[in-house]
């Protein structure tokens, strides 16, 4: 009895809690055994043979027996293997370049997959090396993650509460990025799995607005998207007397100083400006208190300036009469900043909005949006996407420079917020619905948009200005096809692009 006890103690607590029984002491042993069996089984003459036909395959919970029984089986003789007993392979080799998933047993349909952290830079199959104790944390975090939204996925919830409470405790143990980024992801999926329904970033919008302020100084993934989009507006309305942005998500207006005192150094003179911000219902005391903090601007920098707050519940609700447009004496600009993804809950929003934004005849429309696809339908797909997306953003702010804590806290909390949307949401309260370029391009031109390209200009400014603005070296721009992309290191994460009616729709129109 002892004895067993002893051997239980011993036992991987990962793996036991998938169900296979390894002793810690036994890892590089069974590794071996399971890179030995991987090679016989790829072998043409023994698939083709009837060897497999004849044998019975137990649930191979005890993984080091059920190797070296299978190997025995197949007649395999192990030749002699210079194994670095600091590597460990996973069970299997990826399935591709951004997951490695592991071998199926007939009657236990158990998998351990890992994400994009896997680096088979030098094997077909995954390695993790054991040398040090906060990298081997992080590589178990990872899996027991990915292996708890796999459980959950297939509704398997007693694994998927034994693995996520397995998360909490290494996440814990976890220091840098790794952890906190993980600490919010094992929130997400124990709200799905015990059915705590996650509260909506709209619920609270004023408090939504302070983290972004704070999202705002922490790094420059904000005032890139500002920038870019405000260097796309002033080419669109170089020679116009009079300006009318229109808004769809004023927030606290951070973007338009720039651009008022842009327009206010014009050679010839400044054009007249006016804005019209969109905002929720709960924000019309905050939007015009902004409207005011603009017009003292303006009047100190000497621009004709004009504000109208519009409030709606959603901006489905908008019409084209709202604002006012005036054609004979104003160029108009639609500017988008993190809106348009939370359409994509509603069937048939994205469609209404770009319609109604179409039938004013804005002279450009500037879209920045997250590059990620949080809008997938499969959940297992969807979530793996969300933690290779906010583990690069966690890795940005860990390691740029030197922030202030309140800033980085907050800027976390923000994060975190639609990470809980994106994993533990569902239906129309999922509104953190993340496309790609590429699949915005395809609903623009479904809309009757062209794309219009940000030039090179565009493109070097904001590199000067990221250079300026001190963001630290892992931060690049990135052209593609006439948008812009800020990304850390090699991952693109949030993407600039600019419209226009196309030219077919406009002489429709006429």
């Amino acid at each position: 009895m002892g004895k067993k006890l002893e051997d239980d103690n011993n036992m991987d607590e990962f793996l036991s809690a998938l169900g296979y029984k390894v002793r810690s002491s036994d890892m590089a042993d069974v590794a071996q055994k399971l890179e030995q069996l991987e090679v016989v089984l790829s072998n043409d003459d023994v698939l083709d043979s009837n060897a497999l036909n004849d044998t019975v395959h137990y649930n191979p919970s005890d993984l080091s027996s059920w190797a070296e029984t299978m190997l025995s089986e197949l007649n395999y003789y192990p030749p002699s293997l210079d194994l670095d007993p600091t590597r460990m392979c996973n069970l299997t080799p990826f399935s591709d370049d951004n997951e490695c998933s592991s071998t199926t047993s007939d009657n236990s349909s158990k998998r351990i997959r890992l994400g994009p952290w896997c680096d088979s830079s030098e094997s077909t199959r995954p390695v993790v090396m054991l040398g040090v104790d906060s990298q081997e944390t992080g590589v178990r975090l990872v899996q027991a993650l990915v292996a708890c939204a796999e459980a959950v996925h297939q509704e398997n919830l007693i694994l998927a509460d034994a693995l996520v409470k397995r998360v909490g405790s290494l996440a814990a143990s976890q220091a840098g990025a790794m952890g906190k980024v993980a600490t919010y992801f094992a929130e997400a999926l124990a709200r799905r799995i015990y059915r705590i329904r996650p509260s909506s970033p709209a619920v609270d919008p004023s408090f939504e607005e302070i983290l972004q302020m704070h999202f705002y100084e922490s790094c420059p993934y904000l005032k890139f998207a500002h920038f870019t989009a405000n260097q796309a507006i002033l080419e669109a309305v170089a020679t116009a007397r009079g300006v009318h942005v229109i808004d769809l998500g004023i927030n606290q207006g951070m973007q338009w100083p720039a651009l008022m005192q842009a327009l206010a150094l014009r050679p010839g003179g400044s054009p007249s400006f006016r804005l019209t911000g969109v905002g929720g219902p709960s924000e019309g005391d905050g939007i015009q208190q902004l409207g005011w903090k603009l017009a003292q601007l303006a009047q100190a920098i000497g621009v004709e300036f004009e504000f109208k707050g519009l409030t709606v519940e959603r901006l489905t609700d908008l019409e084209p009469e709202m604002f006012e447009t005036r054609p004979e004496s104003e160029t108009l600009v639609v500017n988008s900043v993190f809106e348009l993804h939370q359409l994509l809950a509603q069937p048939g929003s994205i469609e209404k909005l770009l319609a109604t934004v179409k039938a004013v005849k804005p002279s450009i429309l500037t879209v920045v949006e997250q590059e990620a696809n949080h809008n997938g339908v499969v959940f297992l797909e969807r979530f793996n996407e969300a933690l290779h997306y906010y583990s690069s953003l966690f890795d940005s702010l860990e390691d740029g420079v030197i922030i202030p804590s309140q800033d980085r806290v907050m800027s976390e909390v923000y994060l975190g917020r639609q990470i809980l949307n994106v994993v533990a949401a569902e239906g129309t309260d999922r509104i953190e619905r993340h496309e790609t370029l590429d699949q915005w391009r395809k609903r623009m031109g479904s809309a009757g948009f062209d794309p219009v390209s940000l030039g090179s200009d565009a493109f070097k400014q904001a590199s000067l200005l990221l250079a300026l603005s001190g963001g630290g070296d892992g931060y690049r721009v990135e052209e593609n096809d006439g948008s812009l992309m800020l990304a850390w290191q090699t991952k693109p994460l949030i993407a600039a692009s600019a419209w226009k009616v196309s030219d077919v729709t406009a002489e429709w129109r006429r």
